[in-house]
């Protein structure tokens, strides 16, 4: 199974689902696309397998995911403080693959029924997700 996580800015949300993705399902493999070298850098050292930065590398990997998280800012073009561009929006929502997205109100997006809910409890439910996925 390919699993494909994108974040963007310092990483952090990526960083902490890698980690989270790890300890749950140790034998997965995980690329990281960031938005920009910091975010990949991040996603790397939290143990992704591989990892690139840019809009090339989330349009070229999102065509080859199975699975992808991240932030919901993902599909959303002008999204995390304009890093995410037409393109990313377009490849990722195109993508075919199954998307786990993690509420993230920073984006001037705000998903209801999230309100309340702190990011370790949306990256637990979203690898709960994942684990589901899985071992279908």
């Amino acid at each position: 199974m390919n699993i494909l996580v994108i974040d963007g800015q310092g990483g952090k949300m990526g960083r902490l689902l890698i980690e989270e993705i790890l300890a749950r399902l140790p034998d997965v493999k995980v690329t990281a696309v960031g938005t920009n070298s910091v975010a990949t850098a991040a996603m790397l050292k939290a143990g992704a397998v591989s990892g690139a930065t840019g809009e090339n590398p989330v349009s070229v990997m999102a065509a080859r995911a199975d699975v992808i998280l991240g932030p919901v800012g993902i599909v959303i073009t002008d999204a995390l403080l304009g890093e995410v561009t037409p393109r990313i929006a377009l490849a990722v929502g195109r993508s075919r693959a199954r998307k786990i997205l993690l509420p993230y109100n920073r984006c001037d997006v705000t998903v209801i029924g999230t309100q309340g809910m702190n990011p370790n409890e949306a990256i637990r439910q979203a690898v709960e997700q994942l684990a589901a996925m899985v071992s279908e």
